[in-house]
């Protein structure tokens, strides 16, 4: 830029400024660009009021929450009592589960009422029998609201996604899934592959990791901190991005080692997030 003038430095730097910018923005928006959430699950050694500190304090603003935390089957007063103090931290449970189902379709529409009552859209469920599923589709219609199955181990009725596609194929769109890519790992699949296998009814995902240790019988699974066991999470976040997935990446373990100290657990989640 020798011999140039004040101005006509500044006009040579602009199309450096504005990509560096460009850059900068880019790298941000990675890390921002798939909404994170918690399983509260993990925070199963803390109360409600303790739940909703440990929110506020890691900035978490999505909460997909446990029967302790908040009782789709309690009283509406009680709801009423805690859907304020979420409005009031400015935080939403998005969704609860798992939750119980039944062959009674109107213990199953008591679920929906909460739903309806605290504006959630989605339930995350893992119903005991196949026909339970008449009821919560009639339902899912009646309400507009989704219903996502989710997924244990190989031995639980929906630990193969073969089994979980062959429902929902069936069933209308608002019947989908939820992935946990813990246990989807543990059963000896690909999240990556599996979530792409689901051709966009994937509606929530646990983000969890585990990892397998081969013993004499059965294989065994443990929890890890996420992005340290065998889930393929890095090829999972890069097919979210790829199909624009707009869900939520709620944060779990099984590990009650972590539950006791949900902090550390969380904050190295969040790094990951970032990171990746």
């Amino acid at each position: 830029m020798k011999n140039m003038t004040p101005d006509t430095a500044r006009i040579a730097l602009r199309p450096l400024l504005s990509l560096a910018l460009l850059v900068a923005a880019t790298l941000c928006s990675r890390a921002a660009d798939l909404t994170l959430g918690i399983q509260t699950w993990t925070l199963r050694e803390l109360n409600f009021d303790q739940t909703v500190e440990f929110a506020v304090k890691h900035n978490i603003k999505n909460l997909q929450m446990i029967g302790k935390h908040v009782d789709p089957m309690g009283s509406m007063e009680e709801a009423k009592r805690k859907k304020a103090i979420l409005d009031q931290n400015g935080l939403t449970c998005y969704t609860f589960g798992v939750a119980g189902t039944s062959l009674n379709h109107e213990e199953n529409r008591k679920l929906f009422e909460f739903a309806k009552f605290m504006g959630i859209k989605l339930i995350i469920v893992e119903p005991s029998d196949f026909k339970i599923f008449d009821s919560l589709e009639t339902l899912a219609k009646e309400y507009d609201v989704k219903v996502a199955i989710h997924n244990h181990g190989l031995k639980s009725l929906y630990g193969n996604p073969q089994v979980v596609r062959n429902i929902i194929k069936h069933r209308d769109p608002r019947i989908g899934v939820c992935l946990d890519s813990g246990w989807i790992t543990a059963a000896g699949f690909d999240a990556a592959k599996v979530f792409k296998e689901y051709e966009g009814r994937v509606f929530d995902i646990h983000l969890k990791d585990k990892t397998i240790k081969k013993t004499e019988g059965d294989d065994v699974s443990f929890d890890t901190q996420i992005g340290e066991g065998k889930a393929n999470l890095k090829g999972l976040l890069a097919e979210l991005r790829k199909s624009h997935w707009n869900g939520v990446l709620a944060i779990e373990t099984d590990s009650q080692d972590f539950a006791r100290k949900p902090s550390e657990f969380v904050t190295a989640a969040a790094r990951f997030m970032k990171d990746n």
